[in-house]
């Protein structure tokens, strides 16, 4: 009983900062309509700007934070502007292809630019752990919890308190509405890549700080996109909810299956939920159901 609470608590944490990453893909759909499946290579890219401004260049973690927050956030609009703009009135699957072609250009020049080595940041975190009753945690599970969550919840009042979130609600609920209401729908897509690129970033920065940074964390994309798909495409509330439910079925099935298979379970799970979910729940937990009457 222990383990199984142990994997748990640890899915939990890790869940949450699944669901910061999730809500870049989140906003993206509900702004644009368009699924961004580049969103684990700005994942990557972020953690590494991060590490390169600490590391090679010294600079102090509040400093280097800021400044890869300001250079995510000017990717984030160079790729709108240069590549998600012009395809305006494009099928949805050409402009679907497309952040899949961003996807594999990222990949092929992460390596060059970075290095196609793995790093690690400086120790941030106590190495050491606590107990809460009979179960162990460590410092930097419990810490990229807690910033995780700050961030989640500081979205949350951003998109439901402030001017810019509210008009970004109201370019989800129709762009031809909202522009008759004065707004400018190409900023409020650039500030939803904006977002995501920070968003990623952040997330890229705790589970480099948990693991180790290296271009493979692309990969984590593919693991926060069942996220997305349990909790609704476009339900920010869904992605919160769905990130500790994936972080604990990969714990369980690494802590109970991997000694089955031999390893690798806890990547198979990820997948199997995306499967489960269209067939039975197609629109997420969350998700909003879209009815065309003819």
């Amino acid at each position: 009983m222990e383990f199984f609470l142990q994997m748990v608590l640890s899915g939990i944490m890790v869940g949450g900062v699944y669901s910061l990453v999730a809500i870049g893909f989140v906003i993206i759909y509900k702004s644009t309509g368009v699924i961004n499946f580049a969103q684990g290579q700005l994942l990557a890219i972020g953690a590494l700007i991060l590490w390169s401004f600490v590391v090679p260049m010294g600079l102090p973690l509040w400093m280097a934070g800021l400044m890869s927050i300001i250079s995510t956030g000017i990717l984030g609009i160079i790729i709108e502007r240069l590549t998600i703009r012009p395809m305006t009135g494009q099928p949805l699957m050409a402009v679907i292809v497309m952040t899949i072609g961003l996807a594999a250009l990222f990949d092929s020049l992460i390596p060059p630019i970075f290095g196609g080595v793995e790093r690690a940041y400086p120790t941030y975190f106590p190495v050491s752990g606590m107990k809460i009753w009979k179960l162990s945690i460590s410092y930097e599970y419990l810490f990229s919890f807690i910033i995780a969550s700050t961030m989640v919840g500081f979205f949350l009042y951003f998109f439901h308190k402030t001017r810019w979130g509210i008009m970004m609600r109201a370019v989800a609920d129709g762009h031809e509405t909202a522009r008759s209401c004065g707004i400018m729908v190409g900023n409020i897509f650039s500030l939803a890549w904006i977002i995501a690129a920070i968003s990623a970033m952040i997330g890229g920065f705790l589970l480099g700080s948990i693991e180790s940074v290296s271009p493979g964390m692309s990969s984590i994309g593919l693991r926060v996109f069942p996220v997305v798909i349990l909790g609704g495409l476009d339900s920010i509330p869904g992605c919160i909810i769905a990130g500790p439910i994936v972080g604990i079925l990969e714990m369980m099935a690494v802590g109970y299956a991997d000694v089955l298979v031999e390893g690798g379970a806890g990547d198979v799970i990820p997948h199997l939920i995306i499967l489960l979910t269209l067939i039975f729940k197609p629109y997420g937990i969350f998700g909003q159901e879209h009815i065309e009457r003819i």
